[in-house]
């Protein structure tokens, strides 16, 4: 019996490969239709298996142009498809697809997208030339094929489908049909890339009815569902991506990963879900949930992720340029190497982020939490951080040239070897911060608290210190040359060895604070409170010490060449002025030195 079986398919292949070599080598492409298969197979005894790479090159977008219009044609002839044979590659437009929206008639319709759809994978080159002749035909009902199509998926989301009995299993058939003809391909392969293939058509015809006017309220696809009042989430796209990747880790972004750009996913689940280098740009993510998901490498460029959550996601590389990311939850995210410029992020959540080499030029992480969020060697150039927390967090070697830190917190934050030139850091919490060789230079610190900051050889050159609390801050080595520190606070900090030439310090507050070594050329000191200062080995040459505060400073071997003070300065109390270098005549015989 088992030889009379071998025997009978090698006449039934036999049969069909006659069929095959009977049919003309020329079609009309509009009154035929030619399904993605091998070309005629020759030698019907060798063992062929394919796969999807070599098998999307067969679907013609020609053929499948007219197959989408004809599934929207009025019809003219009933013809059933089940009653052709099984290794039929050839069918009738005109009269063989069916357009009555009857349960026969969507059978028929479901038969034909597997047939079509069934083994072949659309390549982003073949949808554009079938949208483009789509869009050109006067036969393009959008509106329709995008309802039947949306039915089909609506239906292959349930399984209905790969759940059916044996004599209705369409991808079955399909199976069966393929194998006839010795192409190798498992029933959920099938099933897997037809309803690929017919979601990727309806983004593509979303994207398309997003340009038009007059179809804008009338096609929108939502791969996931649409959320409603009681399901804030719908999970329909994550069940679709896990059925997809059950085949091999990744398919699902590798078939329709690069068609997901402008799509409608707002408010989907896709927790863990595995949507490696995918295009989402210009996409609704809107109250999307995508925590702990692997997004490395994906595209977000232009998309709008409003209040979405990606805490513990995977972002590294990914490109999120000029996204709307404001109330985001990007807690404990990984976005290392990833692209934000321009992104905004105002109110979002960075905390214990990983933004390490990360591009933040440009971008708005107003009121943003940034608190032990690791930005080390970070591009947040002109960035806007405004009112942010960054609380803890390391900042170390970043370019914050320009940035707006208006009253951000940075307390016990990491900004040694930061470039903070020309930024604007008014009324900012840097208490006890690590500013280790930081460029200041230029930068706006108006009412700023420095209180405990280590700024040990930090640039803080031309800088506006106006108003700054400096309590018990460390300064020695500092480049302050040309700063602004009138009516600042620095009583008690040490800034020994400082470069202080040219610095305003007029009505600073300087109770106690070490000068030692210091270099105060030209600076102005007027109307400070120097008391119990440590001035020793300082150089004062051409400051200005008029109505100045010295009760018990001690100015010890200081360079006191071309000194400027009023004529009622009080000098009781001082301390080494009889070490002082280059004392103005004026003044020995004011003090009645020799």
């Amino acid at each position: 019996m088992s030889h009379m079986s071998q025997v009978w398919k090698r006449l039934i292949i036999y049969l069909q490969g006659t069929e095959l070599e009977q049919m003309p080598t020329t079609t009309s492409v509009e009154d035929e239709v030619i399904l993605p298969i091998e070309k005629k197979i020759k030698e019907q005894d060798k063992n062929l298996e394919f796969s999807q790479k070599n098998l999307h090159q067969f679907i013609f977008p020609e053929q499948l142009q007219k197959s989408l219009e004809e599934w929207t044609k009025p019809s003219s002839n009933s013809f059933n498809i089940r009653e052709m044979p099984p290794g039929t590659l050839l069918f009738s437009c005109r009269r063989g697809y069916p357009n009555e929206t009857t349960p026969e008639g969507d059978r028929q319709l479901h038969e034909q997208i597997y047939n079509i759809l069934g083994n072949a994978t659309l390549t982003p080159e073949t949808v554009e030339q079938v949208i483009n002749l789509l869009t050109t035909s006067q036969e393009f009902r959008p509106v329709l094929l995008f309802e039947r199509l949306e039915d089909f998926y609506r239906r292959w989301c349930q399984g209905e489908f790969i759940d059916a009995a044996p004599d209705d299993n369409l991808p079955q058939k399909k199976m069966l049909q393929l194998q006839a003809q010795k192409i190798i391909l498992g029933l959920r392969q099938i099933d897997i890339q037809t309803g690929l293939n017919v979601m990727i058509l309806l983004l593509e015809l979303h994207r398309y009815a997003q340009t038009q006017d007059d179809l804008k309220q009338k096609i929108n696809f939502y791969p996931s569902s649409q959320p409603g009042k009681e399901n804030f989430f719908t999970s329909q796209l994550l069940r679709i991506i896990n059925y997809s990747d059950a085949i091999e880790i990744g398919n699902f972004s590798n078939i329709v990963g690069e068609f997901l750009r402008g799509g409608n996913f707002s408010g989907a689940y896709l927790g863990d879900a595995n949507l490696t280098g995918a295009n989402f740009s210009q996409a609704n993510l809107k109250n999307t949930y995508l925590g702990d998901a692997n997004l490395t490498g994906v595209n977000f460029s232009n998309a709008n992720l409003k209040d979405a959550n990606l805490g513990d996601a995977n972002l590294s590389g990914a490109n999120l340029s000029n996204a709307n990311l404001s109330g985001v939850d990007l807690s404990s995210a990984n976005l290392s190497g990833a692209n934000l410029s321009g992104a905004n992020l105002n109110r979002a959540d960075l905390s214990s982020a990983d933004l390490s080499s990360t591009n933040l030029s440009g971008a708005n992480l107003s009121g943003a939490n940034l608190s032990g969020t690791n930005l080390r060697d970070a591009d947040l150039n002109h960035a806007n951080l405004c009112d942010a927390i960054l609380f803890g967090a390391n900042l170390s070697e970043a370019n914050l040239k320009g940035v707006n830190l208006n009253h951000a917190d940075l307390c016990r934050a990491d900004l040694s070897g930061a470039d903070l030139s020309d930024a604007k850091l008014n009324g900012t919490n840097l208490s006890d911060t690590i500013l280790f060789s930081t460029n200041l230079s230029n930068a706006v610190l108006v009412a700023a608290d420095l209180s405990y900051a280590k700024l040990n050889g930090a640039k803080l050159n031309h800088a506006n210190l106006s108003s700054v609390m400096f309590l018990g801050a460390d300064l020695s080595d500092t480049d302050l040359s040309g700063v602004t520190l009138n009516q600042a606070d620095l009583s008690g900090v040490t800034l020994n060895d400082a470069d202080l030439s040219g610095a305003d310090l007029s009505e600073a507050v300087l109770f106690g604070t070490d000068f030692s070594g210091a270099n105060l050329s030209s600076a102005n000191l007027s109307n400070s409170n120097l008391s119990g200062a440590n001035l020793s080995s300082a150089n004062l040459s051409n400051s200005n010490l008029s109505y100045a505060i010295l009760g018990n400073t001690d100015l010890s071997d200081a360079n006191l060449e071309r000194l400027t003070w009023n004529e009622n300065q009080h000098w009781q109390g001082v301390r080494g002025l009889d070490t002082a270098v280059n004392v103005p005549e004026e003044l020995k015989q004011q003090l009645g030195l020799s």
